[in-house]
């Protein structure tokens, strides 16, 4: 046999989900998923293609077109001791439910003294860069990630894409889960093992010991190239991939910006009230004195996305903008 046969076999962001999401159905009676276009369709990025034909209507469940009646729906159903995985076409659509997961999800448990906790997992796709255009486009997890009482996470890489829907379903609070979109088509290896995925931990993505690059997302691998790219300068940049957005790790970044001096966070949020705002003003607070220069920020123009692909690629956070924004801290 040879070396190659001995790989694993190349799969998608796409792929891991479904296997994530095929294999909590296989493990608990009480999982299923519902959603638009979930069953017949397949889901409106192919995540559940085959899972109707596997699990039947019971298991996997298309709802009409109403997010604030589905994900109510979904609430209902963790109340009452089952385990909803609950998909939500874009972050755009999901602000249709705004009141059902801001005002019930994220605060029966509390309400009542931790008698009703709603273990509901909402999945969504975030994020721009297909040309989808404004009403599909946007990043909100810094809005949600505002909220007490409910969990954010963005798998970025495809063993957390895979592996942190586990965890979140054996967590006792509503977890919402960002997928970003660019990353569905995304190919790679992974092992038929299944490491426990951390949904309350940054990890580590590239050492470094100049500046820390702050992100989570797509925004991953831009970074990850832009360290590349700084690498003949002489400029050894460290990414850390936030992965949890709520709660955030402040361990892991102030220990990234003790080490390295330097900070520069990647947003896909606008820059006004954003995520970005929040890890920076915690910097200042608890490392302000371990700084060698301000805390930068590289995030989504103040537009609403645009469609044309020049345009939508000018808005965005990139590689050459996040690399221009170290390089201006060190003045080259």
């Amino acid at each position: 046999m040879s070396a190659s046969a001995l790989q694993p076999a190349a799969t998608t962001y796409r792929d891991a989900i479904r296997e994530a999401l095929r294999d909590a159905l296989r493990a608990d009676p009480r999982v299923f998923l519902m959603g638009e276009d979930v069953g017949r369709y397949g889901g409106s990025y192919a995540v559940s293609k085959g899972l109707l034909e596997e699990f039947g209507e019971e298991r996997i469940r298309d709802t009409p077109l109403s997010e604030s009646a589905f994900v109510g729906a979904g609430i209902g159903a963790a109340i009452g001791g089952l385990r909803p995985i609950v998909e939500i076409m874009t972050c755009n659509f999901s602000l249709l439910a705004l009141d059902q997961i801001v005002n019930n999800a994220a605060t029966l448990c509390h309400m009542s003294g931790g008698q009703c906790p709603v273990p509901v997992v909402i999945r969504m796709a975030t994020g721009a860069g297909r040309q989808l255009a404004a009403q599909h486009s946007h990043s909100f997890e810094g809005w949600y990630a505002h909220i007490p009482g409910i969990r954010i996470v963005a798998p970025a890489t495809l063993e957390d894409a895979r592996g942190m829907l586990a965890a979140a379903l054996r967590c006792p609070d509503p977890v919402l889960i960002f997928e970003h979109v660019a990353l569905y088509n995304m190919e790679g290896a992974l092992s038929d093992e299944w490491p426990q995925a951390d949904i309350e931990r940054a990890k580590l993505r590239r050492a470094g010991r100049d500046v820390a690059l702050l992100t989570y997302g797509a925004s991953l691998y831009k970074c990850l190239a832009a360290a590349a790219s700084l690498a003949p300068l002489g400029i050894e940049a460290e990414v850390l991939d936030l992965r949890s957005l709520r709660p955030l790790d402040d361990a892991a970044i102030f220990a990234s910006v003790r080490k390295t001096r330097r900070a520069v966070i990647v947003d896909e949020g606008w820059r006004s009230g954003s995520l970005s705002a929040e890890i920076s003003a915690r910097i200042m607070e608890q490392c302000f004195y371990d700084l060698d220069a301000p805390v930068g920020r590289v995030c989504t123009a103040e537009a609403p996305i645009p469609y044309p692909k020049h345009l939508e690629d000018a808005a965005l956070p990139q590689a050459e903008t996040v690399a221009s924004a170290v390089r201006a801290m060190f003045g080259k």
